[in-house]
């Protein structure tokens, strides 16, 4: 086994998927992102056989839990391949055993996983991190039974989640971009009126005092650095070092909204003075009345919630030439 440097944060053991394992299974989710993926799809698979490979192309989830989890628990499995996007990667992560290796053809709208291992939409590309990349393990979040790789945000963003996915409902889901989310933030901004949201830090001695109480307008508990858009709201997030990193905003109004993403956008967000930024394992989030929120970029529910984190959850195959240096590259090499 090597250890080398795994760009995300600390040194842990990097080691190479099995040589005995032939399997792969890809898993496609055919509303994600913008445009069809069964074309990428059938490209992989093809590009796979030629090398020796076992590829199953599934549409149906069961299947690709149940051939995924058995294949993975007979040493059997290389990679179980999401193709899709940050929901197609949480939702898989949710059906599948902790040490199944997964990777992506990012095909969604936000791809904030993906771009930030370096995986990126090209078959060709994925193919060769399959034959020869390498597995590393981050840790993930969870809310109740569902675990988030990315994010948990409650508040405004949240809101124009769920008014995005109605309107998708409503138009028999249809691929999206990120125009698309400009009628929801429009009817968010109109009507959005902000309710108080008090966040509870667990830190491990006294768990949940009631005097580390945060009262916000807009909080995310993040797990990677980046939101939606690629902005880097929490830079120092880390997705191995075993903890979540908190983000929680003072005020609520058009103002306010368009302050913090000019802040972000900027770098700046974390210098407001009504900008609260923290980091712990364990996260209680209340309200005063139900307020939605959502995970990786779906929607998840309403407050009150708890948001743990599970350290080295998620099992990733990356490209071997993976380092601290690639992390934002992919955006322009391979995004």
């Amino acid at each position: 086994m090597e250890t080398q440097p795994n760009g995300l944060g600390s040194c842990q053991p990097a080691t190479l998927p099995p040589s005995g394992a032939k399997r792969v299974v890809i898993a496609v989710n055919p509303r994600a992102g913008r445009q069809s993926s069964s074309e990428r799809a059938s490209h992989l698979a093809e590009l796979l056989r030629q090398n020796h490979l076992d590829v199953r192309i599934c549409h149906d989830l069961a299947e690709i839990a149940e051939l995924a989890n058995r294949w993975q628990a007979d040493g059997e499995l290389r990679a179980l391949v999401g193709i899709g996007g940050d929901g197609t990667a949480a939702e898989l992560t949710n059906r599948t055993n902790p040490r199944t290796p997964l990777t992506f053809l990012a095909c969604g709208t936000a791809n904030i996983l993906s771009k930030h291992v370096g995986l990126c939409h090209r078959p060709q590309r994925l193919c060769e991190t399959i034959l020869a990349g390498r597995v590393v393990q981050l840790d993930a979040g969870r809310v109740g039974e569902r675990l988030f790789l990315s994010m948990f945000g409650c508040g405004f963003d949240a809101e124009v989640v769920q008014r995005m996915h109605r309107l998708r409902s409503l138009l028999g889901g249809y691929h999206i971009s990120y125009l698309s989310y400009l009628k929801p933030i429009w009817q968010s901004l109109r009507s959005y009126d902000y309710p108080e949201i008090h966040i509870q830090r667990d830190d491990g001695a006294r768990p949940f005092r009631e005097n580390s109480v945060v009262d916000a307008k807009w909080a995310f508990v993040f797990n990677l650095p980046r939101y939606g858009w690629g902005v880097p709201l929490v830079p120092q997030a880390v997705p191995d070092d075993g903890l979540l990193d908190l983000c929680a905003l003072a005020h609520g109004s058009c103002w306010a909204v368009a302050r913090y993403a000019v802040s972000a956008q900027l770098g700046r967000l974390g210098k407001l003075p009504d900008c609260r930024i923290d980091r712990g394992g364990r996260f209680r989030i209340t309200a005063d009345r139900p307020v939605s929120y959502q995970l990786d970029g779906d929607p998840g529910g309403v407050l009150p919630v708890e948001v743990e984190v599970l350290p080295r959850r998620l099992t990733l195959l990356v490209p071997r030439s993976y380092s601290a240096a690639s992390v934002g590259r992919s955006d322009r090499e391979c995004l």
